[in-house]
């Protein structure tokens, strides 16, 4: 059996959308064999009367309010099945995502498995951003599969990242450090809407979280270097934004550009006067 776990917080109308896609009769994996958790750290409003009234085979769960780590380990805390499946509430999940896993757990005896992760809609702007995982590698938490008892065995996510980022990637680092295997299941497929960048607070929240990160995993300092970074600036600069830029008729492409380099340069200051 699985267990779908999605967290939430104010934005009904995304979460809506995910629900369709996971009701019974729209998934090819039998009903019966697998089941939906909602956990909402909303305080203004929350999605108890959304799920009561349109999707009621769901179950809602009212978060710890600690961010989305905390909110996805409470999840899984009501989990009644032997895998856990992590999408988010703005995401789009394929028909035959899960039906997909369990074809995977049936041929494999991976404890982890992640799915394909791919845009949606049209991008109107270079300065929008979709987290895409095409060819597996990343493990991003909007589409990943773990069974429930390794899930606790490596204490789920860390619920002390200061901000929503990397919390996906270090539990990623800490599996890859424990040598476990990780399957990509290309037929597993969540659709992830392009979505406008969020500025200068985000910016706070990931330096922040990638210090917090760096401090568990002092070896993966290297990776933010400055040349490192520098030659990722460079390939975003002179690649990436420059094809965006042609097909988005050149909108967002200065202001892109330059948060590119504010950030990159913003993120290397900040680790390398860090104590580590």
């Amino acid at each position: 059996m699985f267990t779908v776990i999605i967290p939430t917080c104010h934005r009904n109308d995304l979460l809506s959308h995910c629900l369709d896609c996971l009701a019974p009769g729209k998934q090819t994996l039998a009903a019966e064999n697998y089941e939906v958790i909602v956990s909402d750290d909303g305080s203004a409003s929350t999605a108890l009367e959304l799920i009561e009234k349109h999707y009621p085979w769901a179950k809602w769960l009212e978060g710890p309010k600690r961010g989305p780590a905390a909110n996805r380990n409470h999840g899984a805390k009501h989990a009644r099945g032997e895998w856990l499946v992590f999408t988010d509430d703005d995401c789009i999940p394929g028909c035959a995502l899960l039906q997909s896993y369990a074809d995977a757990t049936a041929i494999t005896k991976v404890e982890v498995l992640e799915g394909k992760t791919s845009p949606i809609g049209k991008r109107r702007r270079v300065d929008m951003e979709c987290p895409a995982n095409e060819a597996g590698g990343y493990l991003w938490s909007c589409n990943m599969a773990v069974l429930k008892g390794l899930f606790f065995k490596m204490d789920g996510f860390d619920e002390n990242f200061p901000g929503a980022a990397m919390e996906d990637v270090d539990f990623h680092t800490r599996l890859l450090k424990a040598k476990t295997p990780i399957a990509f299941v290309p037929e597993a497929l969540v659709l992830h809407p392009w979505r406008d960048r969020k500025r200068t607070r985000q910016i706070e929240i990931e330096i922040s979280s990638t210090i917090y990160y760096l401090q568990k995993h002092p070896e993966e300092r290297g990776k933010y270097s400055l040349s490192n970074l520098g030659l990722g600036l460079a390939r975003r600069l002179l690649s990436h934004l420059p094809r965006a830029a042609m097909h988005c008729k050149g909108r967002g492409w200065i202001r892109e550009s330059l948060f590119s380099i504010y950030s990159t340069w913003t993120l290397f200051q900040a680790v390398k006067s860090s104590k580590l």
